[in-house]
C-alpha cells in the first residue's frame, strides 16, 4: 500500500462509502425509503471496492491506479470547485401594479347578479366562462371534493376561521407618543424576535409601487383603491412541515398550509401592533387581508427568487414556506438584496414541478417578459380548477421540488454545490431523480389522522 495511486483510490472510495452510508441514515430519519435503499447500496458498493483496492493494492501501482486517481480527482474539481457567473440571468421589475380583483380567489367569491359581479365581467368577459365552470365545482374544503378527508379538511377550515378573526387587527390606532429608535438596533430586534416566534427567514426592503395592489379584491372593501403610504416592508417566511407537504395533493397539505397562514398571521399582527405602540404606522399583511404582493417584497428583501412554479423559492427550503409581511414607516435598515441567480438557473434546468403538475399549469419553457416583468407565467386558471375539484391547494409542485428537502447538513451540502457550480447544478437534478424519484409518489395517510366518519 505504498503506492500513491492506491492510497488515493482507497481514500476516494472509502470516503464515498462513508458519505453514502451517512446519507442513508439521514434518509431513514426523513422516511425516504427509495433514497435509503439506494444510498445504502452505493455505500456497500464503494466500501466493497475499497476492500478490493486494499487487498489488491499492487494492481493500483501502475497506470490503472493513476488513471482512477486522476479521473476521480478531476470529477471532484469540476463539480465541486466554486465558479461564479450567470451574468445572463437578470431581473426585470414590473412596470405597473396588479389588480387584486383579477386573482382567482377574488373572482371565485363574486356572487352572480350582484353589482360587483356584473361590473367585473363587463370589463373582463374572457374570464367568465372559466370562472362559472369553477363555481360549479365542489370548491376548496368542500365535503363533495375529490380529496375530502374529514379530519384534515375540518382542521384546515378551523385554521382559516381563526385567520379571519385576525384580519381586523391588521391595522389599528397609532400611539401618539412616538419613540425615536436607532434603525439598526430596532431592525435587529425585529428580525431576531420574529425568528424566535418561528420565522425561518426575515428581510426588510423599501416598499415599491409594484409591491402594492392597485385595487382590493377582498369582500369587505372590494374595488377600493389601495393607497399604502409606508416606506418599508418587513417580510418573513415560515416553514411548512415536510411530512405534511409530502402527502400532497391530499387534505393534510391544506391543513398544514392553513396552519402556517395562521401562525404567520399571528406573528405579523403581533409585530404590527408592537410598532404602532411605538408611535409608528404599521399594517400586517396576512392571508385574506393583503395590500401588497408578498412574494415580490420577499424577493426584494433578499429572501429568495420567484421560481418556475410562480412562487417564492428560498435558498434553504425552496418553496416550502408561507409568507407574511408588515409595512411601516418605522425607520429600518434595508436588507441586502441577495440575487440568488443560481436558483433561477436551477429552475430553468430542472422542470420537475412542471413534469409533476397534475393540471399542467406550470410552463416548461423559459421565462417570458410580461408587463415589464420577467417571470414564468403559470396557467392559474388550470391550477385553481384542480384546487376546486380536489378541495385542496395541491402543493404537488412544492412536494417534488429538490429545494424542498429538509434543512439538514446533507441537503445543505447539495445546495452549496448548486449555488457555486453550474456542472454540479446539472448533476444535482439527475441525482435527485435517481434517489428520490422523478415522479411524485403517493404516501399513506398517517394513522393519527384517521378519525373515522
Amino acid at each position: 500500500m505504498e503506492s500513491y495511486p492506491a492510497i488515493l483510490s482507497l481514500l476516494i472510495f472509502c470516503g464515498g462509502g462513508v458519505s453514502f452510508l451517512y446519507a442513508g441514515i439521514v434518509s431513514i430519519v426523513e422516511k425516504e425509503r427509495r433514497a435509503t435503499l439506494l444510498f445504502f447500496a452505493f455505500s456497500f458498493l464503494f466500501l466493497l471496492i475499497s476492500c478490493l483496492i486494499f487487498l489488491f493494492s499492487g494492481s493500483f501501482s501502475g497506470p490503472l491506479g493513476y488513471l482512477i486517481g486522476v479521473v476521480f480527482t478531476l470529477i471532484l474539481i469540476l463539480v465541486g470547485f466554486p465558479i461564479s457567473g450567470l451574468k445572463n440571468i437578470q431581473r426585470i421589475y414590473p412596470e405597473k401594479r396588479f389588480d387584486e380583483r383579477d386573482i382567482q380567489f377574488a373572482r371565485h367569491r363574486l356572487k352572480p347578479d350582484t353589482p360587483n359581479f356584473n361590473a367585473y365581467y363587463n370589463d373582463n368577459p374572457a374570464n367568465k366562462k372559466i370562472d362559472d365552470h369553477q363555481r360549479n365545482m365542489p370548491g376548496l374544503l368542500s365535503p363533495k371534493a375529490k380529496k375530502y378527508h374529514i379530519a384534515s379538511f375540518n382542521a384546515a377550515e378551523a385554521n382559516f376561521e381563526t385567520v379571519r378573526l385576525l384580519r381586523p387587527h391588521a391595522v389599528g390606532s397609532v400611539d401618539e407618543d412616538r419613540k425615536e429608535l436607532n434603525p439598526a438596533q430596532i431592525s435587529k430586534f425585529l428580525k431576531t424576535w420574529l425568528k424566535k416566534q418561528g420565522a425561518h427567514s426575515v428581510g426588510v426592503c423599501e416598499l415599491k409601487d409594484y409591491h402594492i395592489y392597485k385595487r382590493s379584491g377582498k369582500t369587505f372593501d372590494y374595488g377600493k383603491k389601495i393607497d399604502l403610504n409606508h416606506k418599508y416592508v418587513i417580510v418573513f417566511t415560515v416553514e411548512m412541515d415536510k411530512e405534511m407537504i409530502d402527502l400532497a395533493p391530499g387534505g393534510p397539505t391544506m391543513m398544514e398550509s392553513s396552519h402556517i397562514y395562521l401562525t404567520s398571521g399571528v406573528m405579523a399582527v403581533n409585530v404590527a401592533a408592537f410598532i404602532r405602540n411605538l408611535g409608528h404606522s404599521a399594517r400586517a399583511h396576512i392571508d385574506g387581508n393583503y395590500e401588497i404582493i408578498c412574494p415580490l417584497a420577499a424577493r426584494d428583501a433578499g429572501l429568495g427568487e420567484i421560481g418556475r412554479m410562480g412562487i417564492l423559492m428560498t435558498p434553504k427550503l425552496g418553496p416550502r414556506v408561507r409568507i407574511a409581511a408588515i409595512s411601516t414607516n418605522l425607520p429600518l435598515i434595508i436588507s441586502k438584496d441577495i440575487q440568488s441567480t443560481e436558483m433561477v438557473d436551477f429552475c430553468r434546468l430542472c422542470k420537475k414541478c412542471a413534469k409533476n403538475c397534475p393540471s399542467q399549469a406550470i410552463p416548461f419553457g423559459d421565462r417570458d417578459e410580461e408587463s415589464g416583468s420577467l417571470r414564468w407565467k403559470i396557467n392559474s386558471d388550470a391550477c385553481f380548477s384542480f384546487w376546486c375539484n380536489t378541495g385542496t391547494d395541491c402543493a404537488q409542485c412544492i412536494k417534488v421540488c429538490p429545494y424542498s428537502h429538509p434543512n439538514s447538513a446533507l441537503h445543505n451540502l447539495i445546495r452549496w454545490g448548486i449555488k457555486n457550480n453550474p456542472l454540479f447544478r446539472r448533476l444535482a437534478i439527475h441525482l435527485d431523480d435517481l434517489f428520490y424519484g422523478s415522479k411524485a409518489t403517493a404516501r399513506p395517510m398517517p394513522e393519527w389522522m384517521e378519525v373515522g366518519g
